[in-house]
């Protein structure tokens, strides 16, 4: 990294709390050595304490861009500039371009978790989905799934903040995709049993599973899988959550985080530096295996 550095070096930051677990700025610098571009990805703590000073010192600063995770994906939109369609749609931001003075937000994770979906050889286009989760990351996967013709999608969250949110995200599905949506309460676990037991997917689109919250997961039990039922997690830290471990004593195919982690931080990287992500090198460098 210090043969790298230059006085034209380019920042690029991660801003969530907490991230020092994240696989993002080993992803992305690998990527900047590999085709010989000159900016440096950094994560920094923040969370919505003092996102609003943050943004303010990256647009002074002249900071590239930035990807934006937990808590701060639903909030950060209020101190940028403009949203692209799909970052206003879903209500979420993971990534912000700066364009000479002018912050623009998008959100990738939809994008990077179908795209992971593929890589891995899973198809579930025309087919049922099961998802926990109303926050960015897990609204901005169901809006995409249903863009890209998943038939059927049961959302389940508790009855928290994020539940306003949730409504409206079904009301966007059914009103602008051909895709079925249905909100249920987390809660209710005869409902979440009979509508996994009915999937041909079932995806943890929260921060169960990581820290704090290590070891838990929203699943009581194994009777809710099936070897028949693919499992994936959208954590990627620990690589193996308990309820993918739960999943895979079933015998269920599982998938964690990483790809979706590669993919949607592909598509930003391509926004900051009008270059592809090496995919093929990066999967190697993450050891992401299915």
């Amino acid at each position: 990294m210090a043969e790298r550095i230059t006085g034209h070096t380019e920042l690029i930051g991660l801003i969530a709390y907490p991230i020092r677990h994240s696989s993002s700025p080993r992803m992305h610098n690998e990527a900047f050595a590999k085709l010989g571009l000159d900016y440096a990805y950094l994560a920094f703590e923040v969370d919505n304490s003092t996102l609003e000073d943050t943004i303010k010192g990256f647009r002074a600063m002249k900071v590239r861009g930035s990807n934006v995770s937990m808590p701060n994906k639903t909030v950060v939109h209020k101190y940028l500039d403009k949203l692209s369609p799909a970052a206003e749609l879903c209500g979420a931001v993971n990534t912000i371009v700066n364009d000479d003075g002018v912050l623009t937000g998008h959100i990738t994770d939809g994008m990077g978790y179908m795209a992971a979906l593929k890589d891995a050889g899973i198809d579930v286009i025309g087919k049922k989905m099961t998802i926990v989760g109303a926050g960015g990351a897990a609204t901005a996967i169901e809006i995409q799934a249903a863009l890209d013709g998943v038939s059927e999608l049961s959302i389940f969250n508790i009855k928290d903040s994020f539940w306003e949110r949730a409504e409206q995200t079904v009301r966007n599905i059914n009103e602008k995709t051909n895709c079925k949506a249905t909100l249920y309460d987390l809660s209710d676990l005869d409902t979440l049993k009979k509508e996994i037991e009915s999937s041909y997917l079932f995806t943890n689109a929260t921060g169960m599973g990581m820290k704090p919250l290590e070891g838990k997961t929203y699943i009581p039990d194994k009777s809710y899988f099936r070897p028949e039922l693919i499992v994936v997690d959208i954590v990627y830290s620990p690589a193996e959550t308990a309820m993918l471990k739960m999943a895979k004593e079933v015998g269920c195919k599982t998938m964690n985080g990483l790809g979706m982690m590669l993919f949607q931080g592909a598509a930003a990287f391509e926004m900051w530096t009008g270059k592809p992500m090496p995919i093929e090198y990066m999967k190697d460098i993450l050891e992401i295996k299915y």
